[in-house]
């Protein structure tokens, strides 16, 4: 599977567009999951920390956007953004990576 940022892909052409495909994953525990208590007060580890937990969510998303992908019968996917949001209310952060399912030559 091709995944890509940009419209299009260098010496391949698109031979059919099939849809814009989203891959959507939630997660509020990044920060201090598998933390102990005096680590979460280590401004250092709790940041590498909570890098590492929205790197799994992000990975989480790009598979669910690969499954809806190889539903539509897709061997790549262009124009793909990534969008996270933390909802300060909950404290969840949302991430959604959004692209368009295509078959290319």
């Amino acid at each position: 599977m091709i995944l890509t940022t940009t419209n299009s892909i260098e010496g391949k052409e698109v031979a059919n567009y099939l849809g814009i495909i989203v891959g959507t994953t939630y997660t509020s525990n990044h920060g201090t999951k598998g933390m102990s208590f005096k680590d979460m007060f280590n401004s250092k580890k709790y940041y590498a920390n909570y890098e590492t937990g929205l790197d799994e969510a992000k990975e989480e998303a790009f598979e669910k956007l690969k499954v809806q992908a190889e539903e539509k019968q897709a061997n790549a996917i262009i124009g793909i953004s990534i969008d996270i949001e933390m909802m300060s209310t909950t404290g969840v952060t949302m991430i959604s990576v959004v692209g368009t399912a295509v078959r290319v030559q």
